[in-house]
């Protein structure tokens, strides 16, 4: 029954965004990341598992996540500071670079979970919980809004997650059940969606996500 209430609150606001799409200038926006190159790569294919990739992300999700790190509203420690100078529209016109790049998939790794020794049943294990969440558990599945591929949903700020640093998906997904990742309307979403996960889904999903494309 939760699984299916979030499922169709995805969908309502999918449906319900009248919101414009950020009016970002991929031209104007190449010139202003170079404080962003380093951590985040200049097309936005970070080489660093800490460091998300932004390239291809949803030009609407990196404008918000830019304006709330801005605001404070969302504290990201390496991030502090480094926006102070820019304008909503300079936030814009890096959002519409970075989501014009072509994202490079991270590929999944070979991992071993508890209960589950053999890397290709842990991979299964992965796609199991992305594309069907946990029935039992309240758990809902991630292609609701992330979408079958990974390609997530850009009129509704939701992000693509195929080929992100499996590290970066799983450090997120645990801020978001302590509750620590609060910022924007989606945070209640994916707080609802992580209260459930388990240590063992989070690294598996993690890991499957980090290799679709």
């Amino acid at each position: 029954m939760k699984r299916s209430f979030l499922t169709i609150i995805c969908l309502v606001v999918t449906l319900s965004a009248t919101e414009a799409m950020a009016a970002g200038d991929a031209t104007a926006g190449q010139s202003k990341v170079a404080v962003c190159a380093g951590c985040h790569g200049s097309d936005g294919n970070s080489m660093v598992p800490a460091f998300p990739k932004l390239a291809g992300l949803g030009e609407k999700y990196i404008t918000e996540q830019l304006r709330y790190m801005k605001s404070g509203e969302r504290v990201v420690v390496e991030m502090t500071g480094l926006l102070i100078g820019s304008s909503d529209q300079d936030l814009q016109d890096m959002a519409a670079y970075y989501n014009s790049q072509l994202r490079q998939v991270s590929g999944a790794q070979e991992i071993t979970l508890v209960g589950i020794t053999d890397s290709d049943q842990a991979l299964d294990y992965g796609e199991k919980v992305y594309r069907g969440g946990n029935i039992n558990t309240g758990v809902a599945s991630c292609t609701g809004c992330h979408s079958p591929s990974g390609n997530g949903n850009g009129p509704a700020g939701y992000p693509a997650l195929g080929g992100q640093h499996a590290d970066y998906i799983a450090k997120q997904l645990l801020a978001y059940r302590r509750g620590e990742r609060a910022s924007g309307a989606n945070a209640s979403i994916m707080q609802g969606v992580a209260a459930n996960l388990s240590d063992k889904e989070i690294k598996a999903v993690a890991n499957y996500i980090s290799g679709l494309n």
